[in-house]
């Protein structure tokens, strides 16, 4: 039986190599934007929960983690910007206010599946604009929910967190550990 990733993030592949080392990695053709769902949070379990199924159709016999992360300020949210005005409007919304990050988790394994969603707290400093017109010159937060990295430039903006660090990174790797450990159990 094998553990599979069903994610191209190399920040996720990074944070599964602190449980383990032995998984490989099968990248899911969901169309995202095809899901929707009525809050941030359950629309990281939504897309979570779709990359991890069509990964874990074509391999049953194995285990399967998808995962998914959203920005969610007041409600919004604030997805991987388009382009670099899309980025300074998520930067400037979430600079000197608090913002929540939700992961959503869905691990299938033979016989069953594990889903939760994780929710991080985040708060940033107000952070000035010629910082942010650097930070987005940079080309670190187009590839992020939110625009930013916590681990990379954005690290100078956080004021705060409530929760699982890694979480804002996207994978929350201490849930994510136990919820193997009883998975490994009951299989």
């Amino acid at each position: 039986m094998a553990l599979i990733l069903a994610s191209a993030s190399p920040r996720r592949r990074e944070l599964l190599s602190l449980i383990t080392k032995d998984f490989t990695v099968e990248t899911s053709q969901v169309d995202e934007a095809a899901i929707t769902a009525p809050t941030p949070a359950k629309l990281a379990q939504a897309l979570a929960d779709a990359k991890c199924r069509a990964v874990a159709a074509k391999y049953p016999e194995d285990i399967v983690i998808g995962c998914d992360t959203v920005v969610d300020y007041a409600g919004r949210v604030f997805g991987k910007p388009k382009d670099h005005e899309d980025a300074l409007r998520m930067l400037r919304a979430l600079s000197g206010a608090q913002h929540h990050v939700h992961t959503g988790v869905c691990i299938a394994y033979p016989g069953g599946e594990e889903r939760f969603t994780v929710t991080t707290k985040v708060k940033f400093y107000p952070v000035e604009e010629a910082q942010l017109e650097a930070y987005a010159a940079t080309g670190e937060p187009y590839d992020k929910a939110g625009a930013y990295a916590i681990q990379g430039g954005a690290a100078a903006f956080c004021e705060g967190l409530e929760g699982c660090y890694y979480n804002v990174m996207g994978f929350p790797v201490s849930r994510v550990a136990r919820a193997l450990a009883k998975i490994v159990e009951k299989i």
